[in-house]
């Protein structure tokens, strides 16, 4: 593929503050990127000029370790057999970049804008085949490099990392984390998505270029672990587990999330759930739509012309009200886990599936039909009201029965016509907006 210095302006005498002693060093050479003037590229001496493999990896104030993390990543490179580029994200203050530039990594310095956003930014500036992230703490031991390059030259678009299938030495991780925090939000994952992965919080991961720009990520923070997770799913990528081994924070250094507070850990935890819960939306909306839907008509139907007495207990009208508002509530339910479906949808096959099944004629004429008889139902209760003096039949009456029902299929008719224009505005779309300045 084509090197991304060709689209860059060198820096020349303009160096961006702080960058002073990285650029000062022998054979280095900075460009700055023409769409993002805050984003500058730091390429060493000893650059590999085609690589296979890009370690991508964003730095804090990493002076501690960048150093040894570097020297881990080319003794993986060449245990692996491969070509390859080690590109650090760098957002520091200290000696981070020039340490890492001094080891033969490329520094892509940025803003601090979050974890993953770092990732993002540095998404054009990836040149190999396939992808290898993490940190640059040395918790991970990238020297052991080649189970994530051999699964993915055999095939695998996304290889995770797993500490669990792996080992973690001990005081690697808190108490909390390794037996509440990461085993359960695993689980609930793997229950959204149906997955099977069993550390989804493993930074230590492989991914082919390709597969990491259809992905498309947007997730600024921490949440990115999971997106990339959920989004593999989503994408239906060949999917491995690769064991690896976790070891404990260096002597002097302090994790980030110690770095941030005692209640950063919470902060990331909810941040991905919040990612789990937005891209897995279907599941809080469709199956449970369609329970209650069935036990909303369940309830309403046998009652729609009167009473039903079992033994000592009678279904009134009062039950058919409940079954109604349990069908409003289902088809809402049912309706919103379609267009999650479709927004969700990588492949198109769920919005080609849908579009299928509620094709617009169809569902127009289905929906009017049900508008319309359930109007008809209530007009008659209406004429009923105002014939005799205002008032309405007994509870019990037929009449009041197939009035509640002309209201619920006057409900379930217009939620239709509506989820329909709604499933099919989705397909339509628009030529690029016109130059108003």
């Amino acid at each position: 593929m084509p090197d991304v210095l060709d689209s860059l302006t060198p820096v020349g005498t303009n160096v961006p503050a702080g960058l002073e002693a990285a650029c000062a060093l022998p054979g280095v050479t900075a460009y700055t990127a023409v769409d993002d003037p805050a984003i500058t590229l730091l390429v060493p001496a000893s650059d590999e000029l085609d690589p296979e493999v890009t370690i991508l990896v964003p730095a804090v104030n990493e002076q501690i370790t960048v150093e040894q993390f570097v020297s881990w990543c080319h003794e993986g490179l060449r245990d692996a057999g491969v070509r390859g580029e080690i590109l650090i994200v760098d957002s520091s203050d200290d000696a981070t970049p020039q340490l890492a530039l001094q080891g033969g990594a490329r520094v892509l310095h940025t803003p601090k804008r979050g974890l993953g956003r770092a990732y993002i930014d540095a998404v054009p500036y990836v040149r190999g085949r396939y992808v290898v992230m993490g940190d640059a703490d040395c918790t991970y031991d990238f020297r052991k490099l080649a189970p994530f390059v051999d699964a993915m030259r055999d095939g695998t678009e996304y290889a995770m990392g797993s500490r669990w299938k792996g080992s973690i030495e001990p005081g690697a991780m808190p108490a909390l984390h390794q037996y509440f925090g990461t085993p359960f939000t695993t689980w609930i994952l793997n229950r959204l998505y149906g997955s099977h992965f069993s550390d989804i919080h493993c930074g230590m991961r492989g991914i082919t270029r390709e597969a990491l720009m259809r992905m498309g990520l947007v997730s600024q923070s921490w949440e990115y672990a999971s997106e990339m997770v959920l989004k593999s799913v989503r994408m239906e990528l060949r999917t491995t587990e690769v064991p690896v081994t976790f070891l404990k924070d260096q002597e002097g250094r302090l994790s980030h999330h110690k770095r941030s507070g005692w209640f950063s850990p919470f902060s990331a935890a909810w941040i991905n759930l919040r990612a789990m819960f937005i891209h897995g939306a279907e599941f809080f909306l469709f199956k449970p739509g369609i329970i209650l839907f069935a036990l909303g008509l369940l309830m309403t139907l046998p009652l729609a012309i009167g009473d039903i007495t079992i033994g000592p207990v009678t279904f009134s009208l009062y039950t058919m009200l409940i079954g109604v508002a349990l069908v409003v509530i289902g088809l809402q339910s049912i309706y919103f886990g379609c267009l999650a479906h479709v927004f969700l949808d990588y492949g198109g096959n769920h919005r080609e599936r849908w579009r299928r099944m509620f094709r617009y004629t169809r569902m127009m004429v289905i929906s009017g039909t049900a508008f319309t008889v359930g109007a008809a139902l209530v007009v008659a209760l209406a004429v009923r009201f105002f014939s005799q003096d205002f008032s309405l039949p007994a509870a019990s009456a037929t009449l009041t029965h197939l009035g509640v029902l002309g209201l619920m299929l006057m409900i379930v008719g217009f939620s239709t016509f509506c989820f329909t224009l709604l499933l099919h505005a989705t397909s339509v779309s628009y030529g690029a907006a016109p130059d108003r300045g």
